[in-house]
């Protein structure tokens, strides 16, 4: 299974725990396969709605095996790793392969080479999750990192926004910050907060 990106799931009540829908491919051999797969989803206590994506509205996604099939499901952010790793300078660049029990993930590193392990030594604490280093490579003759470029993406705003988040603990568990917190922060309004944030995830979270 590949996951891409994470959208906010909206909500009619207002204080009501916070959901999320991630896009995912699942592939396989065969139809019997992929359909044990999203009939574990469904199954999983862990999930909420699961949305397939009929093929016509879907987008094409290299991935291996012979049957491909895209879709959303709804989830509680707190059974995610992505949030530790940002919170620790981790910006994932490609979308993130879930298979036998494991994710492999494509990271850029904000801080320097140096900082790595102790950084990797915090999400491993923190998520109680065995992590394992595959490669490390440097960032381009540049100089800069692909996480500067893709932070480039983001508008002035959205940029302050997330780094601001990031930096005063939001994607810690538990978080350091609230939205309103940080919306005062910036002096902005909550909904206009969340509209930056939510954009600046999404557009960091889908390579």
């Amino acid at each position: 299974m590949l996951a891409h990106a994470i959208y906010d799931s909206p909500s009619a009540v207002s204080d009501s725990p916070r959901r999320v829908n991630g896009l995912f491919t699942a592939f396989g051999e065969t139809v019997d396969e992929v359909e044990m797969l999203l009939e574990a989803i469904r199954d999983s206590e862990h999930s909420g709605d699961v949305l397939e994506l009929q093929e016509r509205f879907g987008r094409a996604r290299n991935a291996p095996g012979n049957v491909v099939r895209e879709f959303f499901v709804e989830y509680d952010p707190n059974d995610m790793m992505c949030p530790t790793l940002l919170e620790n300078g981790f910006v994932h660049s490609a979308p993130v392969r879930i298979q036998g029990g494991s994710e492999e993930w494509h990271v850029c590193f904000a801080g320097e080479r140096s900082e790595i392990e102790d950084a990797l030594d915090q999400v491993r604490e923190t998520s109680g999750a065995d992590v394992s280093v595959a490669s490390i490579t440097t960032s381009d003759p540049d100089g800069r990192s692909s996480r500067d470029r893709r932070l480039d993406n983001l508008t002035p705003t959205q940029r302050e926004v997330f780094e601001h988040a990031r930096e005063t603990g939001y994607y810690e568990w538990p978080r350091g910050t609230t939205t309103r917190e940080l919306a005062d922060d910036l002096d902005v309004s909550k909904s206009t907060l969340l509209e930056h944030l939510r954009k600046a995830e999404s557009t960091l979270l889908d390579p």
